[in-house]
């Protein structure tokens, strides 16, 4: 039928092995230069530019230019979205060795989903803002109560700067890891990006996992009732 999308063209490019190992990695919402990819994909340069070039083609991801130099980015959340799905349903792989045990367990444990927080972490976090009245849990998406409004303000968070980006405000993320949604959306940005600027978490170079810091322990602890 003449406009209908071209479900089958993305299908393709997503259930290749160095393409969906590419876009795991973008699903840290971070832009990578094509030979950090390749490396991370465990393939050559020049297989990573051909496979980088066709998701580029098709609005999978955004390329910018940088002197010689081009970085590539997951293009939105609609696309990670999509990707932590079919990550959801996804038979695991094979653990061969003591690093991939450790980093299996790290990304488990804490990583950013595009742009939030992700993982048993986020989990527990989200929990947290629930359990204690600040988000509603509603059937699609989280809403904040009044006593959230006082509590994302007390946080340094404008609620209505973050409403006010043309993006869902709340949205519920299926993890892949914990079969549960956890806080996606403007807010979940706005949430991680203060957990951020507080030194509670660290990116990790080369991987989504994101690794908490002594304050963060403390932070965690005191305001959201979480022991890490």
């Amino acid at each position: 039928m003449s406009g209908t999308p071209d479900l089958a063209k993305v299908a393709s490019l997503v259930s290749e092995n160095s393409r969906a190992a590419i876009l795991t990695v973008l699903l840290d919402g971070r832009f990578h230069p094509a030979s950090e990819l390749a490396y991370m994909a465990q393939i050559k340069p020049q297989t990573a530019s051909f496979h980088l070039t066709k998701m580029v083609d098709a609005n999978l991801i955004t390329m910018e230019k940088h002197g010689r130099h081009r970085y590539y980015s997951i293009r939105n959340q609609e696309v990670a979205q999509v990707m932590e799905s079919l990550l959801s349903i996804a038979p695991r792989t094979e653990i061969r060795s003591l690093k991939q045990a450790s980093e299996d367990k790290a990304v488990r444990f804490a990583r950013t989903c595009y742009d939030h927080l992700a993982g048993s972490l986020g989990i527990q976090l989200t929990d947290s803002l629930v359990k204690s009245g600040i988000l509603c849990n509603n059937t699609t998406e989280f809403e904040v109560t009044d006593k959230g409004e006082e509590f994302f303000a007390s946080l340094q968070i404008n609620l209505q700067e973050v409403k006010n980006k043309r993006r869902a405000f709340a949205h519920k993320c299926l993890d892949w890891s914990e079969r549960r949604h956890h806080l996606a959306g403007a807010l979940g940005n706005a949430l991680l990006e203060r957990i951020l600027e507080l030194n509670w978490i660290q990116r990790s170079p080369n991987s989504r996992a994101i690794t908490i810091t002594t304050a963060g322990k403390k932070g965690f602890k005191d305001i959201f009732m979480i022991d890490v």
